[in-house]
């Protein structure tokens, strides 16, 4: 879109916000969600957790530093639009090769700047996340206000995301099977830093599938939507759990405190951003961590199973955190992997090498494929 269009912003609760349009010209619909990030705009629009969704960055400008060939977190951007205050079209870095304008056009992605986005940050820290849509100008604001209010957000995200195939990322170290939720790009990352020898699957892996695959530890990734409609996977946690180490992340973690017996709930406005701070029971500690999830483990259901809260968020003390109490396993809500950003978290992968080396010195590692935890 080389002339800018006017566009507008409608939300379903009858607020409109206007603006100029980038990248593609088309109108796009999704559910209205903000990300408090000062940078990391390239990993926040390529992150598959966020799947269809409008995504409002707080930080005033967005595109100084342009996009470049090492910061995606998937190859293909699951977004349906960003909005901005302001839109740098003359992005300045040395490792820039688009200007987030370019990538948008050629990614069929819309966006609206100019847009008063303090304002919209607090409606929707007041209503909660709505649905919305960028639209032309002088588009019908009553008959898109209808299609809002009876528009169903799909519920296949997972899906949507995940692998469709099976494939390696070799190493020497622990054999390690990434069940792809939708996945970032960091969680392979960390792991072959650490040269684990990664086997990534997709979301409907049964856990017979696993463990044929003889792994030393299972990850299980973030991913978007809601945990309740990954049904599959609660089967599958409970299949391999005490049989193998397990680390959850983000979608990974609701979905271990779901086969556990925990519930979740939605959150009103959600947790996006790279500065939330997050407290370590087990340490008294607190460290700065990076979230993307509009979902939380329910903290008074926990009692009633055989997980522990190892970990808090203290901006609204909401769970961020489990450990097993019988079984080598644990997860936690926010990002250990993310970047840029901070790596407080970082050490959480460390311990899950730690995991799969105190499991393997345990128990035979193959006896007719039993893994069972002692």
């Amino acid at each position: 879109m080389s002339i800018k269009m006017k566009k507008k912003l409608i939300l379903e609760t009858g607020e409109i916000f206007h603006g100029e349009g980038f990248g593609a010209e088309n109108d796009t619909l999704g559910e209205v969600v903000f990300n408090t990030g000062m940078t990391g705009y390239q990993e926040v629009v390529s992150d598959p957790s966020y799947f269809g969704q409008i995504i409002c960055m707080t930080y005033p400008l967005i595109g100084n530093y342009g996009i470049n060939r090492d910061d995606y977190e998937s190859i293909e951007p699951a977004i349906k639009g960003l909005v901005v205050k302001e839109l740098c079209d003359f992005p300045s870095n040395f490792r820039s090769q688009l200007s987030v304008q370019e990538f948008f056009e050629k990614k069929g992605l819309s966006g609206i700047s100019g847009v008063d986005t303090r304002r919209l940050t607090k409606i929707l820290r007041s209503s909660g996340t709505v649905k919305g849509k960028i639209v032309n100008a002088d588009a019908d604001e009553q008959q898109v206000l209808a299609e809002l209010k009876s528009a169903v957000l799909p519920n296949n995200q997972v899906a949507a995301v995940s692998t469709k195939g099976t494939y390696a990322s070799p190493g020497r170290g622990f054999k390690v099977v990434l069940v792809d939720f939708g996945s970032k790009n960091g969680i392979l990352r960390e792991l072959n830093r650490r040269d684990c020898d990664v086997t990534v699957v997709g979301h409907q892996i049964s856990a017979e599938d696993i463990l044929l695959l003889a792994p030393d530890g299972v990850m299980l990734t973030n991913g978007p939507g809601n945990p309740e409609d990954v049904g599959t996977a609660q089967e599958m946690i409970r299949g391999i759990l005490g049989k193998v180490p397990i680390f959850g992340i983000c979608l990974g973690h609701q979905l271990i405190s779901l086969a556990c017996g925990a519930k979740t709930f939605k959150l009103k406005f959600g947790h996006r951003g790279g500065n939330h701070p997050v407290l370590d029971l087990r340490t008294n500690k607190v460290i700065i961590t990076s979230q993307n999830h509009g979902y939380a483990v329910d903290q008074e259901s926990l009692k009633t199973t055989d997980l522990e809260e190892t970990h808090i968020a203290l901006n609204d003390r909401t769970n961020e955190g489990v450990r097993h109490k019988i079984h080598p396993c644990f997860s936690v809500q926010y990002h250990p992997e993310a970047s840029p950003g901070p790596e407080d978290g970082n050490y959480l992968f460390d311990e899950f090498i730690e995991m799969m080396a105190e499991f393997r010195n345990r128990e035979p590692r193959f006896e007719n494929q039993d893994y069972r935890y002692a």
